[in-house]
Order: C-alpha cells, then sequence, then structure tokens
C-alpha cells in the first residue's frame, strides 16, 4: 500500500510576502480563508489548477510551494 501526502510552504511564503495574510491570500486565487487554512495545515489537498493560482500569487513553481511525499506500507 502506498500512502501519499501533500506538505506545503505557504505559510512561509505569504509571511516573505509582507506578511500576507490568509485572507488576501484566499481573496488572490478566489477560495475561502478556510481553504487557505486547511490547506496550510495539510487538512486539504487543492485541486491541480489552485496549487498553480497559490504558487503564481508567489511567483514560484508547483514544487516550490507543495511537496508531494509517497510512503510505501507493508
Amino acid at each position: 500500500m502506498v500512502l501519499c501526502h501533500i506538505s506545503n510552504n505557504i505559510r512561509n511564503l505569504r509571511f516573505n510576502h509582507n506578511e500576507m495574510t490568509q485572507q488576501q491570500l484566499a481573496d488572490q486565487v478566489g477560495v475561502t480563508r478556510q481553504t487557505i487554512v486547511a490547506i496550510e495545515k495539510g487538512k486539504y489537498s487543492p485541486s491541480l489548477e489552485l496549487a498553480f493560482r497559490i504558487a503564481r500569487v508567489f511567483g514560484q513553481s508547483l514544487e516550490d510551494v507543495f511537496t508531494y511525499e509517497e510512503e510505501s506500507k507493508p
């Protein structure tokens, strides 16, 4: 069995972009603040489209914002 986990660097990126708030990011990508909270905490994996929109806000590649990790379980 393979378990997957997507982690992200959004909180650090927000801080490094003039301490952008979760609400400001949400407004720029067209979602609610609660969605950004859930993504930052790793409780929700964004759609590919949303992930690209978030990366674009920060001028980063998808891989610089999100990390996809696989773990094999016997």
